[in-house]
């Protein structure tokens, strides 16, 4: 239910397109554009084209990060983010972290969700080939972000801790706690380095926990 209400909240954001004409990827455009394709079969068996272009990182201190989707290469509708475009057969939902899109998929009207496919060239496009292309190493490339956002998570907890424990009432309870973990400001910086490459990589794949990413965030 709360799912559905923010869905119905999404959905009254989305304003009418003026009809322009969508823009080719540029590859100067890789740090701050995204850009999905959707394949729809109308009743009638003729095939349309959605695709959602979103400018990330373009007035996202401002909370007004838009998507626009496009209906066979014109301008349909706008929204800020979160969006839920509807069209035929359900609605195409973009959401987005810190670090690029976390979601861009077309979910039916029965609950079936289905990632939208990436530009060749963008980013997500260019993450997406060398999958295809080298699938192991790409599954290794995936876990070792995992495990550098496992450990900075894990270490963040160890240093707040240790603070927490300092409040009176609380260290009367449970006593204190001093973290055995010191790093040095070198590995600090190197640690929040890895840590930004790392949500930035699963970002690329659409892949977002709000443990994980958030947290990085």
């Amino acid at each position: 239910m709360f799912n559905e209400w923010r869905r119905r909240r999404a959905a009254q954001r989305v304003k009418p397109g003026d009809g322009r004409a969508l823009k080719r990827f540029r590859w100067w455009q890789l740090p701050f554009r995204a850009l999905f394709y959707l394949r729809l079969t109308n009743d009638d068996g003729r095939q349309t084209l959605y695709a959602v272009d979103v400018r990330h990182w373009q007035n996202q201190s401002s909370g007004q990060v838009k998507a626009h989707l496009y209906l066979d290469g014109r301008q349909h509708a706008q929204s800020t983010l979160p969006a839920a475009f509807p069209v035929p057969g359900g609605t195409v939902e973009v959401k987005m972290s810190a670090f690029g899109l976390k979601r861009c998929h077309y979910v039916t009207a029965e609950g079936a969700e289905h990632q939208l496919v990436p530009d060749r060239d963008s980013a997500e496009g260019r993450r997406a080939r060398f999958d295809r292309a080298h699938p192991a190493l790409s599954r290794w490339i995936g876990f070792l972000s995992q495990v550098v956002l496992v450990t900075a998570l894990v270490l963040l907890i160890s240093q707040l801790i240790g603070p927490v424990t300092q409040v009176e009432p609380i260290a009367q309870r449970i006593g204190t706690f001093t973290s055995p973990i010191a790093l040095p400001a070198w590995l600090n910086i190197t640690l929040g380095a890895g840590t930004l490459a790392a949500s930035t990589e699963r970002a690329l794949r659409l892949r977002y926990s709000w443990l994980l990413d958030g947290g990085a965030g």
